[in-house]
């Protein structure tokens, strides 16, 4: 598994898996559960969840998952912007640990931009650090001029990552985001980058995909997890699909094959708004 530099030099693995949707059935739980182990012993060892997935759902499920692994496990978690004062962002904290089940957050995230100050946020997460609750912070749903209003705020600086919508459809933060952070050496971490099953439609995934030996959703993130700075957190049930993404990891996509995805889907010539789900 390849990895990923975060700026305070710790090394995550470029695939993750992420929770979007965990936790939201008791019968689905026995499944969510396995599904994050075997990712685990794939190397898959980051996983990103939130306060938001289910209310804390999906922090349980996660608790749960890693409870027998937790030192080989890089844990990602987000707060509510409304919960990201100074005060607010330590009790909502507290609240995710209890759930993960564990002492400190590898990485804790600003979900998005909210009304409470950005100093405030940035304060309060100092003040985890130190109190050991976590390790660093980042945020999500950034966009690069949300991203130079936080890094002229104090402190700002320590950002560890902005997590974003990116996949081979949602190309927007090419223009200005993506470069903007490889200018600070900060990696993107990318949600969604399969498109939650979805992608949009187009032949060239599938016939790459044949060429490979795999499916169109393979050809999706080896085209993502080619950027030395990207990290891709797809969320997958079951067993056959985390480890089809496992595979995806090793797949090497030849100029050809970007190039034939580029034609079918354009970068971006022009700034555009930051897309979100």
């Amino acid at each position: 598994m390849r990895h990923v530099t975060l700026p305070d030099g710790e090394e995550v693995p470029a695939l993750g898996q992420g929770t979007w949707y965990m936790g939201e059935r008791r019968d689905r739980r026995a499944a969510e559960v396995a599904a994050l182990r075997r990712g685990v012993d794939l190397g898959m060892t980051l996983i990103d969840t939130a306060e938001m997935y289910a209310e804390g759902g999906a922090e349980e499920v996660v608790g749960e998952a890693v409870a027998a692994c937790r030192d080989t496990v890089f844990l990602v978690s987000k707060v509510y912007p409304y919960n990201a004062s100074r005060r607010g962002v330590q009790e909502a904290c507290a609240r995710s640990l209890k759930r993960l089940q564990t002492e400190r957050i590898d990485l804790y995230l600003l979900h998005w931009p909210g009304s409470i100050p950005l100093e405030e946020t940035v304060s309060g997460f100092e003040t985890l650090i130190e109190k050991g609750m976590i390790a660093r912070w980042g945020v999500s749903n950034f966009d690069a001029d949300a991203m130079r209003s936080l890094l002229h705020v104090a402190g700002g600086e320590a950002c560890a990552t902005d997590q974003v919508l990116y996949n081979v459809g949602r190309r927007g933060i090419e223009f200005d985001l993506l470069p903007f952070l490889r200018e600070r050496t900060m990696p993107l971490m990318a949600y969604s980058p399969i498109e939650q099953g979805r992608l949009p439609p187009g032949d060239v995934l599938d016939e790459i995909g044949r060429r490979h030996g795999c499916d169109r959703f393979a050809v999706a993130l080896a085209w993502l997890l080619r950027h030395p700075d990207v990290i891709a957190i797809p969320k997958a049930v079951r067993r056959e699909h985390v480890e089809a993404n496992r595979r995806a990891a090793d797949l090497t996509l030849e100029p050809a094959d970007l190039e034939a995805i580029d034609r079918a889907f354009p970068p971006p010539a022009r700034k555009q708004p930051l897309a979100m789900l």
